[in-house]
């Protein structure tokens, strides 16, 4: 195996733009419509947000971005690995990435929205390993039956 290689996501990238598509096909498969929070191709490229790609050669095996709410307080969006890559910790990788800009930032707090189904259990899973803590709704979603809520408070240090 080459090294894996996390750098800037170019959204222009037939490869990232079917990773994508993929994972909102899987976010609509699971939840209701009202209750799905990924972004798509072009709120990635909002200027808030920071999107890398995790690559293995040619082979773009996932993604995650870093939207900043406010100066102290980051959100963890779009994290997806690719299906055929799944239990290589390609998703542990992305996180601990996600987890050094932040710190860089001087975030004090990072957070996410995942969702409730079984299909969601392997990715709260590694979230609580890394220390996040299940919360309630921040910014603006709000409660749903269909979300888990979870943050991490950083050392700003």
């Amino acid at each position: 195996m080459t090294a894996l290689d996390i750098r800037p996501g170019d959204l222009d990238d037939p490869r990232v733009v079917r990773l994508l598509e993929d994972h909102l096909t899987d976010m609509f498969a699971t939840s209701p419509a009202e209750s799905v929070h990924a972004l798509d191709v072009s709120a990635l490229a909002a200027p808030e947000v920071t999107f890398w790609t995790l690559s293995d050669g040619d082979a773009v095996l996932g993604c995650v971005a870093l939207k900043e709410l406010d100066p102290r307080h980051g959100e963890l969006k779009s994290m997806r690995t690719d299906a055929a890559a799944r239990g290589r910790g390609i998703g542990a990788r992305m996180l601990e990435h996600v987890l050094g800009e932040a710190a860089r930032r001087g975030y004090e707090r990072l957070s996410l929205e995942t969702g409730s189904q079984e299909f969601f259990a392997p990715a709260r899973a590694l979230y609580a390993k890394y220390g996040f803590r299940t919360t309630g709704p921040f910014a603006d979603y709000r409660l749903d039956p269909n979300s888990v809520f979870m943050t991490l408070e950083l050392d700003p240090a």
